[in-house]
């Protein structure tokens, strides 16, 4: 079994994305490792570069800047990166920069990949989500945030980088996958206020929203949450010197619901049952 990696990723530094721990947490699982590499204007380049020489391969991209539907640049860098893995990889697993995956789930996903390898009808599997915000210290709880997504996925070529690269489809449907017993950690949402508002500000011209808003000079964490809940885990061992070099604080009450009384239905009756209705899923999950 050959397992290639790959992302997409550009002004790394400027934007304080951990997208060297995101790689770094993958690599023991990767024979390779296939990063396309946008148009940054800071040491992105060489950040990566010093990460694993003998894995990282590098594809210099230039980003459609005035591409802005729904973030549709993001899959465009994504199958960029995809499509430069060769057809020798057999498993290809995808990590945005701002997602980490935990050491102690390693063995999990190899064991998956390794039982999945011979079902064709398996094209995909699913990691479930752990999405921080402001801090390490909590995490999202409501349905505003995905609970799980497709990582890997079949070195087929039929399937592409869906929307805002998200997740993927195969000739325009949904993968058929398998969930894995293994989670995403997802810190995009955890930086300093102002990196986020500055990658705030970036991500916007990709979207298909309005320009020209007052730009605030720092992100305010503690009013802009729906739910959360105290994170009681450990991190992955690579997050280990960022997180403690964290340099800010974020006050926030985790018994606060600012839900629509919909959402808050909704909510718990997801609590209460673990289902979670009108679910939107980017895959078909298969049977185990």
């Amino acid at each position: 079994m050959k397992v290639a990696g790959f992302t997409f990723i550009r002004n790394a530094i400027r934007y304080d994305f951990p997208v060297a721990e995101a790689i770094r947490s993958v690599l023991p699982l990767c024979d390779a490792f296939f990063v396309a590499s946008g148009d940054s204007e800071d040491d992105s380049e060489a950040l990566l570069r010093e990460l694993c020489p003998n894995k990282i391969r590098i594809i210099h991209t230039v980003w459609n800047t005035g591409q802005s539907r729904g973030g549709s640049v993001y899959a465009e860098e994504t199958n960029k990166a995809f499509d430069a893995i060769p057809s020798g990889y057999d498993w290809c697993f995808y990590i945005q920069g701002d997602e980490v995956v935990h050491e102690k789930d390693i063995p999990v996903i190899e064991q998956a990949m390794q039982l999945n390898l011979n079902d064709p009808g398996v094209e995909g599997l699913v990691f479930r989500y752990l999405h921080f915000y402001g801090t390490f210290d909590y995490v999202a709880d409501s349905r505003k945030w995905y609970r799980r997504e497709v990582r890997i996925i079949r070195n087929d070529k039929t399937i592409r980088s869906y929307r805002d690269a998200q997740g993927f489809r195969r000739n325009g449907r949904k993968l058929k996958a398998r969930l894995v017993d293994a989670a995403v950690y997802h810190y995009g949402w955890v930086r300093h206020p102002r990196y986020m508002n500055d990658k705030i500000e970036e991500v916007r011209q990709f979207y298909e929203r309005a320009h020209g808003d007052k730009k605030v000079q720092d992100f305010n964490y503690s009013l802009s949450y729906d739910s959360l809940k105290k994170f009681t885990g450990s991190h992955p061992a690579v997050m280990k010197e960022r997180i403690e070099r964290l340099n800010w604080k974020v006050e926030i009450d985790t018994g606060r619901r600012n839900l629509k009384w919909k959402y808050r239905l909704l909510y718990w009756f997801e609590k209460i049952t673990g289902i979670r209705p009108f679910e939107f899923r980017n895959y078909r999950l298969l049977k185990s």
